[in-house]
């Protein structure tokens, strides 16, 4: 497509709102996607860590 000024660019022919907004959810999917990815990453590690101290001390008291 051949666009005239940025002012059409941006209006997309009558679709802005909808490029644009998939634009931008799709641009905030990708950046919270990582933080969501380190936290279910601390919650696996943490409980992996809770099940070794159980079972040390379940081996301790026999």
């Amino acid at each position: 497509m051949n666009w005239g000024s940025a002012s059409e660019f941006f209006a997309m022919g009558g679709h802005a709102f909808y490029v644009w907004g998939s634009f931008g959810a799709c641009a905030a999917l990708m950046a919270i996607e990582p933080m969501l990815a380190r936290m279910r990453r601390s919650q696996a590690i943490n409980e992996l860590r809770r099940e070794i101290r159980a079972r040390n001390e379940s081996q301790d008291e026999t």
